[in-house]
């Protein structure tokens, strides 16, 4: 039986909490088709047609995406399949051939890094950007927005700038508590573990009060007991209502805290869906693991691939499949008859 909900409000509004925000993204993509492309119903961010090459190579081609809004979504693929190009091209940090992407209707197209930040997209790195000569307090400083003393006139005039600084101060000090950070505050950047210097981005992250958190392999090179923590911090945003998006290699870790889950290969966008299709899906199989990767070999086949090794093996040792000399070997080889 469904509990009182004025019992519920009553025993949270004792114990000084307030019940957590309704999934309104897990319901929202909970009837959706498992299609590449799918209209999401509040998108917050819109892809279209966009596509980067390198000279021959197409690292991108994304026809259609959209990324629902206050949900969790995992970006997953092989080693090479334009995943952090795509965070790159979104966030200004690398720009496309063809293509547009929105971000609440508005063009992210031509802007630079801090123009898409200021709308409230904010990205980590897979290495992370830590200042590593800078205490992690300052670190954290540098993530705060419109900061009055940045200006050369004001700040030659502490008062205009004295009160804010302040009021970041204590943002970032509880951010750090968040994170577990305090106790670093005062120490280098530098000095820290990498599972804390990517605790120390996200909250640096979270100063500049973000829509839409992009975390590009956020668990890479994190030990295990800080790995829950992140997981812990990366669940926190989507119940505070930011959209995240994250690339991430371990499918436990997607399973875990993903809502929806888009796989890239080779550039392109293969499947859609919730983590729990993603398995079934052949397209995705195919990707990580070959096309015929579970398929038995006919007699023929088989045939082919062991006369293919005969003359590799035969290569290798100058000898021409069938045990003659090979011709084009500088050297010969004597059968044991013809040795004394």
């Amino acid at each position: 039986m469904p509990a009182d909900p004025t019992t519920g409000a009553t025993a949270a509004s004792s114990a000084g909490h307030q019940a957590p925000p309704a999934r309104l993204a897990q319901k929202a993509l909970a009837d959706l088709p498992w299609e590449v492309g799918v209209a999401k119903p509040d998108p917050a961010m819109v892809v279209d047609k966009v596509t980067r090459t390198f000279g021959g190579l197409t690292a991108v081609s994304v026809d259609h995406l959209e990324i629902q809004r206050g949900g969790i979504t995992g970006l997953i693929g092989p080693n090479g399949a334009g995943k952090t190009t795509l965070f790159n091209l979104l966030t200004g940090f690398d720009q496309p051939n063809t293509g547009t992407w929105t971000f609440d209707g508005t063009s992210l197209g031509r802007m630079s890094p801090h123009q898409v930040a200021r709308l409230g997209v904010v990205r980590t790195f897979q290495l992370t950007k830590a200042l590593s000569r800078l205490t992690v307090l300052q670190n954290m400083l540098l993530g705060a927005q419109g900061q009055s003393g940045e200006s050369f006139l004001k700040a030659l005039v502490p008062g205009t700038w004295r009160a804010q600084e302040k009021a970041n101060t204590e943002k970032a000090m509880d951010l750090l508590r968040r994170f577990k950070l305090d106790a670093k505050k005062d120490d280098f950047a530098g000095i820290l573990s990498g599972g804390q210097r990517k605790l120390l981005e996200m909250a640096r992250a979270l100063m500049s009060d973000p829509k839409v958190v992009m975390l590009d392999e956020p668990m890479a090179g994190v030990n295990p007991a800080l790995t829950q923590s992140l997981l812990g911090h990366v669940k926190d945003l989507r119940e505070e209502g930011m959209t995240v998006v994250f690339v991430e290699h371990d499918m436990d870790v997607v399973r875990d805290i993903s809502d929806w889950v888009v796989v890239m290969a080779a550039g392109k966008v293969i499947a859609e869906g919730p983590p729990e299709s993603i398995s079934q899906n052949k397209a995705v199989v195919d990707a990580y693991l070959g096309a015929h990767h579970d398929a038995p070999l006919t007699n023929e086949e088989e045939d082919r691939v062991l006369a293919e090794a005969e003359a590799a093996i035969a290569r290798e040792e100058g000898v021409a499949p069938g045990g003659t000399t090979d011709p084009s070997s500088s050297g010969t080889i004597s059968s044991e008859k013809d040795k004394p």
